[in-house]
């Protein structure tokens, strides 16, 4: 059986960081490319690893308290499949009245 093109290579993702995400990151958005294991789904959660991966401590620091969205839906469980092309926005508290 031959694998699918959707089952191989990489999952190419749209992160947009919004408030103090993006201070901690040091970029507005970024384009996270994450590698399917074995064939198998890349997560959320994979794609938050990925993108960690990209920067230092300053979003290390940042990330446990985000919410996220991924194509503009919320993310309750980090372990959703994130197809190619996604966009996965990183929220941090926003504080105000």
């Amino acid at each position: 059986m031959t694998a699918l093109p959707e089952q191989i290579g990489t999952v190419a993702v749209q992160v947009r960081y919004f408030a103090g995400a993006r201070a901690a990151a040091g970029v507005p958005e970024e384009t996270v490319h994450v590698t399917r294991p074995d064939g198998a789904v890349v997560t959320a959660a994979d794609v938050i690893a990925a993108a960690l991966g990209r920067h230092d401590e300053k979003l290390a620091n940042v990330l446990p308290a985000c919410s996220f969205l991924l194509d503009g839906v919320a993310v309750r469980d980090r372990g959703i499949a994130v197809p190619d092309d996604a966009t996965l926005d990183v929220l941090p508290p926003f504080a105000g009245g």
